[in-house]
């Protein structure tokens, strides 16, 4: 299946964001809770609590982040 062009830039804030998500959330539960029983029960549940959040941050802030590096690069 391929998507049209003019959605990329919401493909790579969802991918983006998901894999960030997932893999600084685990890191955070692994940190603070150590490998426990629930762990993919409570990991599953932080990523889809907080990958909507960071998929807006991502969408919202790439055309920015873009500009500046634009503007500092050669």
């Amino acid at each position: 299946m391929r998507i049209p062009v003019r959605f990329a830039p919401l493909l790579f804030g969802a991918l983006l964001s998901a894999i960030m998500v997932s893999l600084v959330s685990a890191f955070v539960l692994l940190v603070n809770q150590g490998l426990r029983p629930d762990f993919l029960g409570t990991w599953a549940r932080s990523c889809a609590t907080t990958w909507p959040v960071a998929f807006l941050a991502v969408t919202l802030v790439a055309p920015w982040v873009r500009r500046v590096v634009a503007r500092m690069t050669a």
